[in-house]
């Protein structure tokens, strides 16, 4: 098994969303692709929701350039609960179901949230945090996939391709 490397062709998946629709990473080619692994439990997550700041950093580039995929690895997800989830904080991207967590064991993500970021070529080209800020105390955190998104989209190289993630560990069943 592959496991994902920056620098490195990502690993392809198939997950199913909240509402049943199937995505493939392949399906995706052409544009760049944002994992978020999530669990809306994790305060980590609670804190970065409330703050807007996935949907602020995804709004900033819109969807018709970057694609922004939702990864739930948690034993207990549930459709159902991922939709109340995602009506109640008002986001359109999609909450992949991952309860088996064998995509998030085959990306090696170790917390929620835990950001990937895949070229248009699906060339794996960051993995980390969100930002540098994991107690949500700096009043100007540097937001992690907003500057590798913002290079990528300028044609140029991520200036920091691996961050320390932090937050909540993923709630795999084994």
């Amino acid at each position: 098994m592959t496991v994902a490397m920056v620098g490195k062709p990502a690993p392809e998946f198939e997950l199913k969303d909240e509402s049943g629709k199937t995505h493939k990473l392949s399906d995706y080619k052409g544009k760049i692709v944002v994992l978020e692994w999530t669990n809306p439990d994790c305060p980590y997550v609670v804190r970065h929701y409330e703050a807007k700041t996935m949907q602020k950093t995804w709004e900033k580039f819109g969807p018709e350039k970057v694609v922004w995929l939702a990864v739930d690895s948690s034993n207990f997800v549930k459709p159902e609960s991922s939709t109340e989830w995602k009506g109640k904080e008002g986001f359109g991207y999609p909450v992949l179901q991952d309860p088996s967590g064998t995509v998030g064991k085959l990306y090696e993500a170790k917390t929620t949230p835990h950001m990937y970021i895949v070229d248009a070529e699906g060339v794996l080209r960051y993995n980390g945090a969100i930002d540098d800020d994991p107690r949500g105390k700096s009043e100007a955190p540097t937001n992690h996939v907003e500057q590798a998104l913002g290079a990528l989209l300028e044609g140029k190289d991520v200036p920091q391709t691996n961050t320390k993630p932090y937050g909540c560990s993923v709630k795999y069943s084994s």
